[in-house]
């Protein structure tokens, strides 16, 4: 695939829960149902893209078991192998045009959710 001159953003990943600060930058919110108690107003979100999310069946597979991590880990990345979804993730970089991208996610657990396979898949898209 050919790579394009678009500048690099660098990708972080924060609780929904946690105030938004400038230096998030684009927050997407990478969550499949939208987080409890929050509204729109205070995630502060530039988009909200649920389609990146796993898919329903995986994510209540998944149900941030920890003994699950690496076989959800997988699973995950291969749904974010098709076309459409390498297509969603590439205009996401795009519209954040080189800004930082944080992606905001609703789950308890910090160390195992889909935002961190997210960002490395993104990362290594992004070419990083």
């Amino acid at each position: 695939m050919p790579r394009t001159n678009r500048k690099k953003s660098k990708i972080l990943v924060k609780r929904a829960y946690e105030d938004a600060r400038p230096e998030d930058g684009y927050r997407v919110l990478v969550d499949r149902i939208w987080p409890r108690g929050l509204s729109k107003a205070t995630l502060e979100l530039d988009q909200w893209e649920r389609d990146l999310a796993p898919g329903t069946e995986l994510r209540k597979w998944f149900g941030h078991d920890p003994k699950r991590w690496d076989a959800f880990q997988q699973r995950y990345r291969s749904e974010l192998e098709s076309e459409e979804m390498q297509e969603r993730m590439r205009h996401l970089l795009a519209e954040a045009d080189g800004q930082t991208i944080t992606l905001v996610y609703g789950a308890k657990d910090e160390e195992h959710n889909q935002a961190i396979v997210l960002q490395s898949v993104l990362s290594s898209l992004n070419g990083g």
